[in-house]
């Protein structure tokens, strides 16, 4: 995506996880009933779950806590995003985070819980939001370690001896 400020071209990465998170937990929550399992191709299986933890159910009945703690996160996730406009990429990383906890955080606040879905073998349940926030975050850590300056090519010399 070209054009726009960062913050911008995040917002829209945002609104797109934020629709097709809400849009896939509605048609879940109205075609299956929680609990029961639906066959959908190899390994991978739809199920109605709630949770009312984090990450994979993680500090189950955190209410209030989770939600203030995952607002303030979302807060410095947008003023690092801003505060680092040249960054290579970090725009769609952050798009990307922001969106799954917004996605989360609307179930939370509506709920009381988190929605999830998705099921695959030897792993708890999750949901697109889930998968934003992991795509996001691996992105995050390989744009910032790309990025850093300490991985530049050490110069030869040759700039140093010419300017001498």
């Amino acid at each position: 995506m070209k054009g726009g400020t960062p913050l911008l071209r995040a917002g829209v990465v945002a609104a797109v996880v934020i629709v097709l998170d809400q849009v896939s937990k509605a048609l879940v929550t109205s075609e299956i009933e929680r609990g029961s399992v639906v066959e959908v191709a190899g390994p991978l299986e739809l199920t109605l779950s709630h949770n009312d933890g984090v990450a994979f159910g993680l500090a189950g009945g955190g209410g209030p806590l989770v939600i203030v703690l995952s607002m303030i996160a979302l807060v410095a996730l947008g003023a690092f995003v801003a505060s680092a406009p040249d960054r290579r990429g970090v725009w769609l990383a952050a798009g990307l985070i922001f969106g799954g906890a917004v996605g989360n955080l609307i179930d939370r606040v509506r709920l009381g819980h988190v929605v999830d879905f998705i099921m695959l073998p030897s792993w708890p349940a999750f949901n697109l939001a889930d998968c934003a926030i992991t795509v996001g975050v691996v992105l995050l850590a390989w744009y910032l370690i790309m990025d850093d300056p300490s991985r530049q090519a050490p110069s030869d010399g040759a700039d140093e001896a010419e300017a001498a």
